[in-house]
């Protein structure tokens, strides 16, 4: 009699170890296979879906202003946004006319602090010859610390070039100079801004 009891008593004690060891594997795979609320993430947050590390493109929080109802072809290829900057002016402008463009434009674009607006100038000329040579003269003037500099391409080939150089009088401010064919652009305003602003402009 006391036989059987010992034998009923191991056969329930390897029930007990046998299903917590159940217990603890399941635990183990829950934590670390699936769903894996034990691992860490790179930056040590726990990994959801919540965290991804996807994120939309930036889009303006201001509305664009209309461009006049007698704008040129010219100035309807400023577009209304870039990134989170959306045109706010757009007016005529006269600086470069001593080099005699055909037109001329000022359009500032704006995220809505003004701190980081930025004016762009742009104006074209007959031949593309006359827009490098205001090009050049232009370049020749920015003296600040050089930020960027290359070639324009459009369709794999090139259609000017382009020279971004910190503001001389002020190096928390950048200006950004390029040439595509007849056309001259000049993006200036505080330096994150026009970094971020002239490499997707689309012109």
């Amino acid at each position: 009699m006391a036989q059987t009891q010992s034998t009923s008593s191991h056969r329930r004690l390897a029930v007990v170890v046998g299903a917590i060891a159940a217990v603890i594997i399941l635990v183990l795979l829950s934590a670390f296979v699936w769903p894996r609320w034990a691992v860490k993430s790179s930056d040590g947050a726990s990994s959801s879906p919540s965290q991804s590390q996807t994120s939309a493109a930036a889009t303006p929080t201001i509305s664009a202003t209309a461009l006049p109802t007698d704008a040129t072809t010219l100035l309807k290829t400023m577009p209304d946004s870039v990134l989170s900057f959306a045109r706010v002016k757009a007016s005529a402008a006269t600086d470069w006319s001593s080099a005699t463009p055909i037109e001329e434009y000022t359009v500032v674009y704006s995220t809505g602090d003004t701190a980081k607006d930025v004016t762009l100038k742009v104006a074209q000329w007959s031949t593309a010859d006359s827009a490098k040579k205001q090009y050049d003269a232009l370049a020749a003037t920015l003296t600040g610390q050089e930020l960027g500099s290359g070639n324009v391409k459009v369709s794999g080939s090139t259609t000017g070039t382009y020279v971004v150089k910190s503001d001389a009088a002020d190096a928390k401010k950048a200006v950004a100079l390029w040439q595509n064919g007849t056309v001259v652009l000049q993006a200036s305003g505080e330096k994150a801004a026009v970094q971020e602003f002239y490499k997707q402009f689309p012109l």
